[in-house]
């Protein structure tokens, strides 16, 4: 559903809730520049995104993109709703500098999406629009940081609604084997039996569920792994590669370059130094 490699701006957040003694909110026919998402926690009434109908009823979620057209056309009683609209920007460390795009592509597979126990999803969403209205000091960046989780929480639930809830179950249990075994080689055959699962299918389930072939995630497990052995200072490249399952000490160069746009002396130069200069500043404040 989401990259990881993602940043969040937050316009605003809202929330209603209404009894059937108000007059519903009035009918809204709109395309945006940015995201929303909404949660629906009560009512009756339809939105249209995209030329799709949705009925407005408690758990139903719905998710629009920039420039999708979008009709809101609530019915009178009981109701409420919980929204966020936010943009976006991909922003990816590579060749030793940042590139930033701005994300206008759609972060769901779906405009609308009926949840069934919701209950942690409208708890994430509330804990988002309760800092938003607090305002309190730091609250654009713990606001993003609410928003990130409010994902977190609607993928947990989708996933747990999916038919394929079982495959996921077996593609934890994978990520779980490697992670606690970064120190050798592990092949593709081993882990099928491991889950019982032919290799075509395991690969095939795990690419739907990560985003990643099996050995492009296992190799960044064990990048991820490398940095830290390598800020420890105790460890030279070669020491880290044997220590990571790597038999070529630079085929491990090579896949760490690849992944963090320098080679691991350079990436250990560079993180000295600046743990050097964050030092130097911290001393100097305290001195002052």
């Amino acid at each position: 559903m989401l990259s990881d490699q993602l940043f969040f701006h937050i316009h605003y957040c809202n929330h209603r809730s209404f009894d059937d003694k108000e007059r519903p909110p009035r009918k809204i026919n709109r395309t945006l520049s940015h995201h929303e998402l909404i949660l629906f926690t009560g009512g009756t009434g339809t939105i249209t995104i995209d030329q799709r109908n949705y009925s407005i009823k408690k758990g139903m979620l719905c998710y629009i993109r920039p420039g999708l057209h979008h009709i809101f056309e609530p019915e009178a009683g009981q109701g409420g709703f919980l929204s966020v609209h936010f943009s976006c920007a991909e922003v990816e460390w590579s060749q030793n500098q940042w590139i930033i795009h701005e994300c206008t592509k759609q972060l769901m597979k779906k405009t609308g999406k009926q949840l069934i126990d919701c209950y942690e999803v409208e708890a994430s969403f509330r804990r988002l629009t309760d800092c938003w209205d607090q305002k309190r000091p730091g609250y654009p960046f713990a606001a993003r940081t609410l928003l990130q989780q409010l994902f977190l929480a609607v993928a947990d639930n989708v996933r747990k609604q999916n038919q394929n809830f079982a495959s996921s179950l077996k593609v934890e249990r994978i990520v779980d084997y490697m992670q606690k075994n970064l120190s050798k080689h592990i092949t593709l055959n081993e882990l099928s039996e491991l889950i019982r699962l032919s290799p075509t299918y395991l690969t095939r389930i795990f690419k739907e569920s990560t985003g990643s072939s099996v050995i492009s995630y296992f190799n960044q497990m064990k990048i991820d792994k490398a940095k830290e052995l390598l800020l420890d200072g105790d460890h030279k490249v070669k020491d880290v590669a044997h220590l990571l399952g790597f038999a070529d000490e630079f085929y491990f160069s090579r896949l760490f370059k690849r992944s963090e746009g320098i080679s691991p002396i350079d990436y250990y130069s560079k993180m000295s130094m600046d743990n050097r200069i964050t030092h130097g500043l911290a001393t100097d404040l305290c001195l002052n």
